[in-house]
Formats: C-alpha cells, sequence, structure tokens
C-alpha cells in the first residue's frame, strides 16, 4: 500500500511541475488573464460581525500567506512575466495578496468577491466577470485575485490557495490554458 502511495505522488509531483512550467510559459507571453485564488489564510470562514471594510472582522492572510504573496510576485518578476492590470476582490485577504505580491494598488472589482448565494445575483456576478475577460486585449497580462469557490464556477478548476489558472474565453465559458502553483 506505502509502496502504490509512493508511486502515485512521484507521477502526480512531475505533473504539477510540468503544470508549472507550462503556465509560466504563457504568463511569459503576456496577453492573458490570470484568475488567483488570494494566499493562505488564518481561518475558513468570516465570522457573524463581517464587513467589507474593515479587516479585523475577516479572515485574513496568514503568517505563511503573507510569504506566498511575496514569493508570487518574487516568482513573476523572476520569471519576466508582465503584469498590465491587477483587479481584486473587496476582502482584505485578496486585496493584500494583491499588494504584496506586485506592490501595487489593484482595482477594486466588486464581482470578484465572493459570490452570492441568490441565484440571480451569483450570475449577475460571474457574467460581470465573464465580460470584464471577454473585453481584455492587452499584451501584458491581467490578473483577478479572487476566492476559490469563484474560480471553481467560472472553471470548474479547483486551485490551492495561491495558485494561479490562467484563462481565456471559449463560447460562454473559460478554457483553461495552464495553472502556476507557488
Amino acid at each position: 500500500m506505502i509502496r502504490l502511495a509512493l508511486a502515485l505522488f512521484l507521477l502526480v509531483v512531475p505533473a504539477a511541475a510540468h503544470a508549472t512550467d507550462a503556465g509560466w510559459a504563457l504568463l511569459r507571453d503576456g496577453g492573458h488573464v490570470v484568475l488567483l485564488r488570494h494566499a493562505m489564510v488564518t481561518g475558513t470562514t468570516d465570522p457573524a460581525n463581517f464587513e467589507i471594510g474593515n479587516c479585523a472582522t475577516q479572515v485574513n492572510l496568514s503568517a505563511r500567506g503573507k510569504q506566498q504573496a511575496s514569493k508570487i510576485g518574487a516568482l513573476f518578476a523572476a520569471r519576466a512575466a508582465p503584469i498590465e492590470r491587477i483587479l481584486s476582490s473587496r476582502y482584505c485577504r485578496c486585496l493584500d495578496t494583491a499588494r504584496t505580491a506586485f506592490e501595487a494598488e489593484p482595482e477594486l472589482f466588486a464581482p470578484l468577491d465572493l459570490l452570492k448565494s441568490d441565484a440571480a445575483d451569483k450570475a449577475a456576478q460571474i457574467a460581470a466577470v465573464m465580460k470584464e475577460i471577454r473585453a481584455y486585449t492587452g499584451s501584458d497580462n491581467m490578473v483577478m485575485v479572487t476566492h476559490l469557490e469563484n474560480i471553481v464556477a467560472l472553471t470548474g478548476v479547483s486551485p490551492r490557495e495561491g495558485e494561479a489558472v490562467v484563462v481565456e474565453p471559449q463560447g460562454d465559458g473559460l478554457r483553461v490554458l495552464g495553472r502556476v502553483t507557488f
């Protein structure tokens, strides 16, 4: 049993490294949209007294998450992946990921906030994000810092904290071109 687990692990690690290398190649070329899940956090759910403009009432980046965000920015710079535009959810964990990683003030983009529970509101959020992605024509990359459930709803992919998913519009949805783990 242990041998089987080890064999599976050894098969997965090179595949993840290859996927990351392919993702970096895309990002070096520029002109892509990156859905970036915020870096590691201190908890799992926001407290009952949550306020969007008050970080003290939210789940925030952990010390490890702050290090991860710094690593994200350092790797974007080291790999010469040009960034033209950064949009972020208004949640502090997303804003802090963007600010720490890219040393810039991101544009606040409310549709990147956690998805609403009402189906119509949720559909409107997804439509707004899709509209922004379809409209992007820059030569460098656009990074959208958001949450797990948003990326899953847009792509069907479940990224880890701090993972980047490179996408392009395809039909009514998005096609995943690559992924980068940090």
